[in-house]
């Protein structure tokens, strides 16, 4: 199927101004000093400090639709989810470079809007867009790199350092981007009722919070996830990479009263939303200390029990719901 792009999207298609226009465009949009040569030269980082890096895709009408999304809200998600995955290790994001596969009939205009919702995404964290690639295909793919710096001697916040006797805690909401997306294929973009547009935001730009994982790490946390493929599947993750066992507080994670009210609407169970959704991009971590500033508990760490395939729990029982995001689901497999 062709990539069709909204009619707002006005301008010269990409096979009419050629490659090295759609990059001018992209350097006007999102200007920086270390963005335009063969590759980007970045400054050392302060002694005793780590570099920290990692890659995400979003491929059209898999990670997000073009009858829903606007471009900058693209650029937005794309830069989120990767500076994600940098704050969880407790890291500070700095660049980000940025690949492009799009169609030869992509707007010029569409493209400027994404990168320039990069650049919005990235200033917020006083990053920069670094460098990147453009090249043509049949489907519009975004590809971000995102470079961040782990400063000090502590050690990164990874997925085997939680141990038992730890609080779990959390930053941000949990659901939200799940139950935006069910609004928007029962509804579509201009269709959700007004009072959800939390929601329906959550999941088309989520709104990044940062120096969390920052703030965490220097406060004692020891372990962190994102969560990315659903609360049950990466808190499992988490789990079984430390050998333990977590149990969730129920009225601690509890759909509140616009997750309540959605499913009301759509006629779901809201914990869906909250158990399996995903792409909240919410920091998820343990610690031994008290809850980091912006954080707060929702459950414990103890130790695995021998024979059990449930490695988290809520209020000691096995969750209703758990099934995650998998790029390459396989039938019948234990989640």
């Amino acid at each position: 199927m062709s990539t069709v792009y909204p009619t707002c999207y006005t301008g010269p298609p990409l096979s009419e101004v050629g490659e090295r226009a759609t990059i001018r465009a992209i350097l006007d949009a999102v200007p920086s000093q270390r963005n335009g040569d063969d590759a980007a030269v970045l400054p050392l980082p302060n002694p005793n400090t780590r570099t920290v890096v990692t890659t995400d895709m979003l491929v059209e009408g898999r990670h997000f639709r073009l009858d829903w999304s606007r471009a900058t809200e693209i650029g937005h998600k794309a830069v989120v989810q990767n500076f994600a995955d940098i704050e969880a290790m407790g890291a500070r994001p700095v660049a980000v470079v940025l690949a492009l596969s799009a169609p030869g009939h992509t707007p010029l205009d569409f493209i400027t809007d994404l990168a320039r919702g990069v650049g919005e995404r990235v200033s917020v964290y006083s990053a920069d867009l670094a460098g990147g690639d453009l090249t043509g295909g049949e489907h519009l793919v975004v590809s971000v790199s995102a470079i961040g710096h782990l400063g000090g001697s502590l050690a990164a916040l990874t997925l085997d350092a939680a141990r038992p006797g730890q609080a779990v805690v959390a930053a941000g909401h949990i659901g939200y981007s799940a139950a935006g997306l069910a609004l928007l294929q029962r509804y579509g973009r201009e269709g959700v009722p007004g009072e959800f547009s939390e929601l329906v935001n959550a999941h088309l730009a989520p709104v990044p919070d940062p120096g969390r994982g920052v703030i965490a790490r220097a406060a004692g946390a020891s372990s962190m996830t994102d969560n990315s493929d659903g609360l049950i599947t990466d808190l499992g993750t988490l789990a079984r990479r430390s050998e333990v066992g977590i149990d969730l507080a129920g009225l601690a994670i509890a759909p509140d009263e616009l997750l309540t009210a959605a499913g009301k609407l759509l006629g779901e169970d809201p914990w869906t939303w909250v158990l399996t959704g995903g792409e909240d991009h919410t920091l998820i971590g343990t610690t031994s200390k008290d809850a980091p500033s912006g954080f707060r508990v929702i459950g414990a760490v103890h130790r695995h029990c021998a024979g059990t395939d449930t490695p988290v729990t809520i209020d000691s029982v096995a969750p209703a719901h758990s099934v995650g995001w998998d790029s390459f689901p396989v039938p019948g497999a234990t989640p």
